[in-house]
């Protein structure tokens, strides 16, 4: 028996030891999810309008503040503005691409599935179809046969009086 106790049991899950509960486990896939709500929010009117705005400001704010309030002068060709969004493009576009991948394998399964789908439905079409026609041949020989209920209840009539004729035993004839 002790060296049972070594072995854990068939019924309880690999990683478990004793009766703790396993912490959550972070999902695997954030960064994905991430990426995707990321590329979702970038082609949003509500993102565009707010780009506007912010480089709309960020001009207005260095071509008309005072000189020393300017942070990023028309003199250096908006220098830090350029900057700013290069990198946001740089991130932006990998985002985007892992987002349409996501997706990409998202549609490919679901093809899959659509297509098992329309197996099985094919599948269980013909088979009806099979049924359908069978019912049909069968109807065809019920037809064809003379057979009627009052002919098979006069023929079963008949043969239940044959019947009753064997077993009714014969009285012999007296002498």
């Amino acid at each position: 028996m002790a060296r049972g106790n070594r072995h854990r049991p068939l019924d309880a899950p690999r990683g478990r030891s004793g009766m703790l509960p396993r912490a959550p486990q972070q999902s695997r896939d954030r960064f994905g999810r991430f990426s995707e709500s990321f590329a979702r929010a970038m082609g949003t009117s509500g993102f565009l309008l707010g780009m506007t705005i912010f480089v709309t400001v960020w001009l207005a704010w260095n071509i008309l503040a005072p000189r020393e309030w300017q942070f990023d002068p028309r003199e250096s060709n908006f220098t830090l503005l350029t900057l700013i969004l290069s990198l946001q493009a740089s991130y932006a576009a990998p985002l985007i691409l892992l987002a349409q991948n996501r997706q990409d394998d998202r549609d490919r399964v679901q093809i899959e599935q659509d297509r098992q789908r329309a197996e099985r439905n094919l599948a269980d079409t013909e088979y009806l179809a099979r049924e359908v026609v069978a019912l049909r041949m069968a109807l065809a020989d019920l037809s064809e046969s003379t057979v009627t209920r009052e002919v098979l209840r006069s023929e079963l009539a008949d043969f239940l009086d044959k019947l009753d004729e064997r077993e009714t035993p014969k009285e012999p004839a007296e002498p």
